[in-house]
């Protein structure tokens, strides 16, 4: 590979003949060959929506001539286009602040305005200014979380409840077995039973909504310590307002740039409802999987659709794997919350130093949910197929259901039928009529599945 030398404020640096870059971001691919997982685009792209913005309010402030601003635009729109996606080679493992990889959209920048305006642009004087790693770099991670999920997360999330929703209406009236320790309990309708996951998902949703509110707050304007040095006053009030007018979310100045350097308390209550979110797609997962289980020696309530051959030894298995994969994505995003929890702790005075693990991290969590929530809704839940026969068979020979007439016989011959019921495997309404005083009648209208279920 043919080399060339760039320098920076520590001198000389091989540097690959056909890479954008420079020095700095050289340095970084040489001092961490960690990991090979790149800090991800939507953060590069989000950095370079800040250098955008960056670049008009400094134009407008008298900062930056109308040259270099035309030509730095258009290196700008060059990134966000992907045209020079394989310029931002750096490990997620390096620099706690996000230094390096700030400094790899600078010298891109830099490189790409330079050429094409024909005149020396500098990655730290002009792409930098009025900058710091410090606040772009935290800023840049509520932006890029902050689009995906207005854009992206959101509309998944809705469609999600769209289908369940859908689903509940054509299946509300049919009762089933309730469970609880997985073991046999009162009937429920299965109308019910998806009003739950509705539920579960509306609060995740209204979670990570009110996360937003600080998310969409940023650290720009705040430079190296919070106080702002080097930039001009209201500096991140103009940027947030260029953003909010060029991308239609309301981007906010931190209330305390202080706060906004040392301390990720938006990016961890974001990533905590994000995980609220996974949990309730764990136990739609869950639901799922017990439900469609079997089908001869199992609950066998449903059947998914059949997506794959579940065995390479077995033929014919078929195995739930959509809720599967669900599953995993759900404790995925536990995990990543539990690194950004660690992470968190990590502010030592005016800064955070754990800030490229978290925006991997943020990142991969709203990505993973947002596939996952159309996949689940189209896959699993749209097309399940309602097992009704076995359903009320099961519930039939139910002996629970004498849970009923605890008001009229007692708990304690209630407790005696019902065991009885179990050991005979007969009807719970054969045993009681057998053990009670009570009619067929009065049996009947008592012990009716559907009367039990209040709807």
């Amino acid at each position: 590979m043919k080399h060339r030398i760039e320098r920076d404020s520590m001198g000389g640096v091989k540097v690959p003949q056909k890479a954008v870059y420079g020095a700095q971001t050289q340095r970084a691919v040489d001092n961490f060959p960690i990991s090979n997982l790149k800090i991800p685009k939507r953060i590069i792209y989000a950095l370079t929506e800040l250098k955008k913005s960056c670049c008009i309010v400094n134009n407008n402030l008298g900062l930056l001539d109308n040259n270099k601003k035309k030509h730095i635009i258009i290196a700008t729109e060059k990134i966000l286009s992907g045209e020079y996606d394989n310029q931002f080679p750096i490990d997620i493992f390096q620099t706690g602040s996000g230094t390096s990889s700030n400094m790899n959209v600078n010298e891109v920048l830099s490189t790409i305005t330079s050429t094409i305006s024909k005149t020396k642009i500098h990655p730290n004087d002009d792409i930098n200014k009025s900058q710091s790693s410090n606040d772009i770099f935290p800023s840049a991670i509520h932006l890029s979380a902050s689009l995906q999920i207005n854009n992206e997360l959101m509309p998944a999330i809705d469609y999600l409840i769209k289908i369940i929703k859908t689903k509940q209406q054509k299946i509300k009236h049919i009762v089933k077995t309730g469970r609880t320790h997985l073991m046999d309990a009162m009937p429920i309708t299965m109308g019910q039973e998806l009003s739950g996951w509705l539920q579960q998902l509306t609060d995740a949703k209204k979670s990570i909504q009110n996360s937003l509110q600080d998310l969409q707050k940023l650290a720009v304007g705040g430079t190296a310590v919070g106080t702002g040095i080097n930039a001009p006053q209201d500096f991140g009030k103009y940027v947030t307002d260029n953003l909010t007018t060029r991308l239609k979310i309301n981007f906010k100045p931190a209330d305390n740039y202080f706060t906004a350097l040392s301390s990720t308390g938006a990016i961890l209550q974001t990533s905590g409802a994000l995980k609220g979110l996974a949990t309730a797609i764990i136990k739609i997962s869950n639901d799922l999987r017990w439900m469609n289980c079997g089908p001869l020696s199992g609950i066998s309530e449903i059947t998914l659709p059949a997506l794959q051959p579940g065995s390479s030894i077995m033929p014919g298995k078929i195995n739930p794997v959509l809720p599967e994969a669900a599953s995993m994505v759900a404790v995925q995003v536990s995990a990543n919350d539990y690194a950004i929890t660690s992470a968190s702790q990590s502010g030592n005075f005016q800064l955070n130093v754990m800030l490229p693990l978290m925006a991997y991290n943020l990142t991969q969590s709203i990505e993973i949910l947002t596939n996952i929530c159309p996949l689940l809704a189209d896959k699993a839940i749209a097309d399940f197929v309602v097992n009704e026969e076995h359903i009320k068979s099961s519930l039939d020979k139910n002996p629970i259901l004498i849970t009923a007439l605890n008001q009229k016989i007692g708990y304690e011959l209630g407790a005696k039928i019902a065991k009885t019921a179990y050991k005979l495997k007969k009807p719970i309404l054969d045993v009681a009529y057998e053990m009670t005083d009570l009619s067929k009648e009065e049996l009947k209208k008592y012990l009716n599945p559907s009367n039990l279920t209040n709807e």
